[in-house]
């Protein structure tokens, strides 16, 4: 699973976002393409140009970076789309706590022609756990808590936007609020969509482990084989803890098996510091906010077993990475064929590990809008369609 291969990520964010400084105040405002002398850009001048590039204007867009009050703390919401008429698309992030809104920049604009999307920092997340103090939020630091607060914010989407269901979209961790939360409210969603579906946790670190070492020994790296096989028998029986996990994800990730073709998760970290919706202190809380998180969820989530929860009242759309090893595309393929729902759809992506939404954009827009999408066309959710003339 991404637990604390996604905690390392958000520390590696958080030492990253540091990097900018503001220009100087008398320094004269230069363009990108001004043919002045270039000089450094601040970090406010670069996240204000990226702003600019994805503002929305159409008249009947949402463009809202709101604070609610869910489960008795203030949660952070984005919610992005060029027309309110469209179907709400609500993305629950992984980790815990590996918040997406900071990097959602590179590959959300597109969606926000056909959805309404909403990305949201959970409790003990990003700019969530930045607003709260941790005795604040520890109460509801459980799976159950966890999916009233979802639950919570899907009652608010409903009731502002006027719309009787919406789009669930669960990644990595988030598939696990989702997978709950499609089961005890079937009647909210037009789909349930797992990307990156997290099925057995302890079987999954077993997958993960036996891909490293099989990849560091045909790569005839030492240390890797050394570092993983000290790691033996993995997962084993005992307590799990962070170290070790930690381990297993450092060389899973060096071999693809989070970001297909990539050694590290870097490139996601160096554009999240980039962010237009975080402060610089936002930033650093995402690194301690995923450390507070696991110290919370940890232990649960690696008893986490949903080999036999297949059982839904909603449409169910999987996206599988076929390179995934930080939530095993075997599982999630196994556990699809044993979905029993009213609609079953799987895509497999040939050229994606666990970070489909980056690993191939286009093809996962493409299939949000001709696999997902038409639900909510039917139930006439949706604006009107372009207007197209040929010979």
């Amino acid at each position: 699973m991404t637990l604390l291969c996604m905690a390392t990520v958000a520390v590696a964010t958080m030492a990253r976002a540091a990097w900018a400084t503001p220009a100087p105040a008398d320094a004269p405002a230069v363009s990108a393409s001004s043919s002045a002398t270039p000089r450094m850009f601040s970090r406010d001048e670069i996240t204000g140009i990226i702003d600019n590039t994805r503002r929305i204007v159409s008249p009947n867009g949402v463009d809202e970076r709101i604070k609610l009050r869910i489960g008795g703390i203030d949660q952070w919401v984005s919610i992005r789309g060029r027309d309110r008429r469209n179907p709400i698309l609500l993305f629950l992030h992984g980790g815990p706590a590996s918040v997406v809104m900071p990097a959602s920049y590179t590959f959300q604009s597109p969606w926000e022609d056909y959805f309404t999307v909403v990305q949201w920092d959970q409790r003990g997340a990003g700019k969530t756990y930045a607003a709260n103090t941790e005795a604040q939020m520890s109460p509801g630091m459980t799976v159950d808590g966890m999916t009233d607060d979802a639950a919570q914010l899907v009652q608010y989407l409903r009731k502002h936007y006027g719309k009787q269901k919406i789009f669930l979209l669960g990644h990595s961790w988030g598939t696990v609020l989702g997978t709950r939360l499609a089961q005890q409210h079937p009647d909210w969603f037009y789909a349930y969509i797992g990307v990156g579906q997290v099925v057995n946790v302890r079987r999954n670190e077993e997958i993960g482990f036996a891909f490293a070492l099989r990849k560091a020994k045909a790569d005839h790296n030492q240390a890797a084989v050394r570092e993983l096989e000290a790691l033996m028998p993995y997962p084993g029986t005992g307590p799990m803890t962070i170290p070790r996990i930690g381990t297993r994800s450092k060389w899973e990730a060096y071999y693809g098996g989070l970001a297909y073709g990539r050694r590290d998760f870097s490139y996601d970290a160096d554009a999240g510091a980039l962010s237009p919706d975080y402060s610089q202190a936002e930033l650093a809380a995402i690194g301690k906010g995923s450390l507070y998180t696991l110290h919370h969820l940890l232990q649960p989530l690696l008893s986490l077993n949903l080999d036999n929860v297949t059982a839904f009242r909603c449409p169910v759309i999987l996206f599988v990475g076929q390179h995934d090893y930080t939530t095993s595309h075997e599982l999630a393929e196994q556990w699809f064929d044993r979905i029993q729902a009213p609609s079953k759809h799987l895509v497999l992506f040939a050229e994606s590990a666990h970070m489909v939404m980056q690993d191939q954009p286009g093809r996962f827009l493409m299939h949000l809008v001709t696999d997902a999408l038409p639900f909510a066309q039917k139930a006439g959710d949706a604006a009107p369609a372009e207007i197209t003339r040929g010979d």
